[in-house]
């Protein structure tokens, strides 16, 4: 009975016995549910961020505003960049519900290229706007910006590390019932983050620059 077990109706019934794997399958949905929690939980870490730079925003001690420091070009190449990786993100998916490993694997590589470009463009405005001398010590308004949108930016570096390594997994493993999942889960963070950065965009930059 090492790989079967098996359950009875009541005590000292061994009619109708159940048999089963002893190595039970994941369970329906739990992975979802879990996920689930864990972005609602990366909620209130962006809404105490967003809250702060609420009330920070316009302390600039004496420094550069956001309307004098922000290129609004860059930043809306940036965004593009962003969500054009989710609507490649959806393609992935569709190619992974028709069980094509090339197609899905295909256009996760170009979501990634998507993701390193948000990534470089954002590194480079950081490295420019320390260069001018705004840093984050530079005054609380700038203390507040770096910290919100440096986060936004840790979650896509982890999600592109994620992205890489799920490809890892489908090239060897195939479209198996545990990748699925994991491609579930990394698209819900993917578009999650997709979200966070429109509300960066409108309540940071576009505000900041009017």
């Amino acid at each position: 009975m090492s790989d079967l077990a098996y359950a009875t109706g009541s005590a000292g019934d061994t009619h109708d016995r159940a048999y089963h794997l002893a190595q039970d399958p994941h369970p329906e949905n739990g992975t979802a549910l879990g996920f689930w929690l864990y972005l609602m939980s990366d909620c209130l870490i962006f809404a105490a961020l967003f809250a702060t730079y609420g009330v920070l925003g316009r302390s600039y001690a004496g420094g550069p505003s956001g309307a004098e420091l922000f290129d609004l070009k860059l930043v809306a190449l940036n965004t593009g960049f962003l969500l054009l990786s989710s609507i490649t993100f959806g393609f992935a998916m569709l190619q992974k519900q028709q069980g094509k490993v090339n197609g899905t694997l295909g256009w996760l590589v170009i979501t990634g290229i998507f993701g390193l470009c948000f990534l470089g463009l954002e590194l480079y405005e950081f490295h420019h706007l320390i260069h001018e001398g705004a840093t984050p010590q530079s005054s609380a308004f700038l203390s507040a910006f770096f910290a919100l949108v440096g986060t936004h930016g840790l979650h896509v570096t982890f999600g592109t590390v994620w992205l890489v390594t799920l490809m890892v997994q489908i090239k060897k493993h195939g479209l198996t019932q545990a990748n699925n999942r994991r491609l579930m889960c990394l698209s819900m963070f993917w578009h999650f983050l997709d979200v966070v950065w429109i509300g960066v965009f409108t309540f940071v930059y576009l505000m900041g620059v009017l």
